[in-house]
C-alpha cells in the first residue's frame, strides 16, 4: 500500500554540493538525518531516506533512482515501503539490518557490494550491527558515512559514542580500517549522515583523511564520554 505524502510548509529542495551530488535537507523521521543524491551514468544511488514529501518524489521521479543504500537502521524511514514502490529501486543493506525490512524487496550484502563502476558499499560495524559506508570514486573520492562518522563542533569527522551505539569497540575497529582502506589521495571528501549543521552551510568534510589519521583511537577505547 503507497501512503499519502508528508505535507509541509517549508519544504526545501535538495541542493547541489558537488557535480552530480545532492544532499537533502534533514528528516524528522530518521531523527535528523541526512540523505544524498549521486547522478551516475550506470544508475542514480539514493543515500538514505529523505523526508517523503511532495517536492522529493518530483525530483527522485524525474532522475530516477536504481539503488536505495542504507547506511545504518536509523535511517529506515517508516515510508521507505512506499519509496521503493514509487520509485521501483532496489534497496541495498548490510545483512544483519535487513530483517527490519520484512514487506520490503531486499538486497542484502555481507561485506561489500558493488553498485556500477564507481560506487560501492562496505560494512562498518559499531554504530548498528549492519551499520555500513558508500564510497564514490568521483571528486577525488567521496565516502558517505552514514552515522558511523559524524562531524563534530569543529566540523571535524569523528566517531561518536551515544546511548544508542551497539559496540563502541567494533566501531573503533571500522574506524581504522577505513583508514588502512583510504589515503589523502582515495579520500578528498566525506558526507555524513547526520550532524550537517556543524557544516556550516559547506554540505560535506573536505580532505577527512587528515583528520581521520590524526584521531587517537586508543584514547577513544576508553573514553566514556557519550553524547
Amino acid at each position: 500500500m503507497i501512503e499519502p505524502l508528508v505535507e509541509t510548509k517549508r519544504s526545501k529542495p535538495p541542493r547541489l554540493i558537488l557535480e552530480g551530488l545532492y544532499a537533502f535537507p534533514p528528516n524528522r523521521d530518521i531523527l535528523g538525518g541526512t540523505s544524498y543524491f549521486i547522478v551516475e551514468k550506470a544508475g542514480n544511488i539514493l543515500i538514505d531516506c529523505p523526508a517523503w514529501e511532495e517536492i522529493n518524489q518530483q525530483f527522485l521521479t524525474q532522475y530516477g533512482v536504481r539503488w536505495l543504500f542504507v547506511t545504518h537502521r536509523g535511517a529506515i524511514s517508516q515510508h521507505l515501503a512506499s519509496m521503493q514502490s514509487v520509485l521501483n529501486c532496489e534497496v541495498v543493506i548490510q545483512e544483519q539490518e535487513a530483517y527490519l525490512l520484512p514487506e520490503v524487496p531486499v538486497t542484502p550484502f555481507e561485506r561489500e557490494i558493488t553498485l556500477g563502476s564507481s560506487a560501492y558499499g562496505f560494512w562498518s560495524s559499531g554504530h548498528s550491527p549492519g551499520s555500513s559506508c558508500l564510497y564514490w570514486s568521483q571528486h577525488g573520492g567521496v565516502l558517505f558515512s552514514g552515522r558511523h562518522l559524524l562531524p563534530n563542533q569543529q566540523g571535524y569527522p569523528v566517531p561518536l559514542r551515544t546511548a544508542k551505539t551497539f559496540h563502541w569497540l567494533r566501531q573503533l575497529r571500522s574506524v581504522a580500517a577505513i583508514r588502512e582502506r583510504f589515503t589523502e589521495q582515495t579520500l578528498n571528501y566525506l558526507c555524513p549522515g547526520a550532524n550537517t549543521g556543524f557544516l556550516r552551510g559547506r554540505g560535506l568534510i573536505e580532505q577527512p583523511y587528515q583528520r581521520l589519521s590524526e584521531l587517537d583511537l586508543h584514547q577513544l577505547r576508553s573514553s566514556q564520554v557519550m553524547f
